[in-house]
């Protein structure tokens, strides 16, 4: 094997493992609100937690999804495969929500679900009949960076509220490791592929996360209680 032959296996093997290790670490991220499905599922009923979360994290799953697909773009099926795992998680999620959710509550939800679907079919539809390669992954690559960029509202809420209060009862350490090391790993894997809309997001999140940790190991002799995580409350 030649010199320029050995150099692209080490540079292949090394994306493939920045890929893997991206969706391992989002996979804990994807299981972290068990517990409170657990306790929606107890008590039979949804309380004063909130299914916004989920049903952003389901449209941000499913238009990265989309964006991970051959069709879009070739060869970045790790993308597509950590994003069509999250959307399983945030849809079985969302149908304990519903299920358990009160009247009024539960149509608001399925509305909601409904206009996820809407909107993720007229990205696809409009996607593979208006745009050819490569534009169509242009097209759908700004779309996810929009969704990534817009997901990182939850993180700078809990900077700030770590700032005011300066406790991070409201920020569990393993949840911003994990969150870290998945910005890290992504925008590695984006790196290794030369893909701005996978490296440039992934790596405001990786800034987002370096600043979690830093005001955790600041602010964490000043944790009291543990609470449910403020997010899944009032998101």
């Amino acid at each position: 094997m030649s010199a320029v032959g050995e150099l692209y296996s080490i540079y292949s093997i090394c994306s493939f493992a920045a890929g893997i290790a991206g969706n391992l670490f989002a996979f804990v991220l994807f299981v972290s609100p068990i517990p409170t499905f657990r306790r929606i599922i107890r008590s039979k009923s949804t309380e004063q937690f909130s299914g916004l979360p989920y049903i952003y994290a389901l449209l941000n799953c499913l238009i990265c999804l989309w964006y991970g697909t051959p069709i879009v773009s070739p060869g970045i099926i790790l993308v597509f495969t950590v994003n069509s795992i999250g959307a399983v998680f945030q849809l079985v999620y969302i149908t304990i929500f519903i299920i358990n959710a009160e009247g009024s509550k539960k149509l608001k939800m399925l509305g909601l679900v409904l206009g996820v679907f809407a909107v993720f079919s007229a990205i696809v539809a409009t996607s593979l009949c208006l745009f050819e390669p490569p534009t169509r992954q242009t097209f759908v690559g700004y779309l996810s960076v929009f969704s990534l960029i817009s997901m990182f509202a939850s993180p700078l809420f809990i900077i700030n509220l770590v700032i005011k209060t300066k406790s991070v009862e409201y920020m569990p350490f393993y949840l911003s490791l994990a969150t870290f090391l998945m910005s890290l790993s992504f925008f590695a894997y984006g790196m290794f592929k030369n893909d701005p809309f996978i490296y440039v997001p992934n790596g405001i999140g990786g800034v987002l996360g370096v600043i979690q940790l830093v005001l955790y190991f600041k602010y964490s002799n000043s944790i009291e209680e543990p609470r449910e995580p403020l997010l899944d409350s009032y998101a």
